[in-house]
């Protein structure tokens, strides 16, 4: 798929292969739907060339120990894996400033609120309404593009 240029984004992390098909995205955008990506920081940068009006979240561990502590109790990741994810952290860490927002994981519920009020606001955001109430912004005369920021 990477070769055939069927992928939003790819990369090698930790070992492992990880890509988004692209069609399935770009059919979601154009519908003017939501789509949320779980990818890290290589993806985000291939997205962003693809989607510049894509949002960027970064988010982060309380703290390394805790970090260390969560990929252990997920039982998913020998030993090994968790200490080559945790020597490579600080490196991922250093691409937060690339993105527009940060939302710290110290507690569950409140990183998901976060998540939620960054959701809400883009849905808010011109091009986002537009797409959503395009009869709506015709009916009142509304130009349809945004100026630029």
């Amino acid at each position: 798929m990477q070769r055939d240029d069927d992928l939003l984004e790819w990369a090698e992390v930790h070992g492992n292969f990880y890509g988004t098909p692209r069609s399935w995205i770009e059919r979601q955008t154009e519908a003017g739907n939501d789509v949320l990506l779980e990818i890290d920081w290589q993806g985000a940068r291939q997205v962003r060339a693809r989607f510049p009006e894509a949002i960027g979240i970064f988010i982060l561990p309380p703290s390394i120990e805790a970090l260390e502590t969560r990929l252990h109790e997920r039982g998913q990741d020998e030993s090994h894996v968790i200490a080559r994810r945790l020597l490579a952290a600080g490196g991922e860490f250093a691409h937060a400033p690339e993105f527009e927002y940060v939302i710290i994981n110290q507690d569950f519920s409140a990183a998901l609120a976060d998540m939620t009020t960054i959701v809400t606001a883009a849905r808010l955001r011109f091009r986002s309404q537009a797409a959503r109430h395009a009869s709506l912004f015709s009916q009142l005369g509304i130009p349809q593009t945004s100026a630029p920021r």
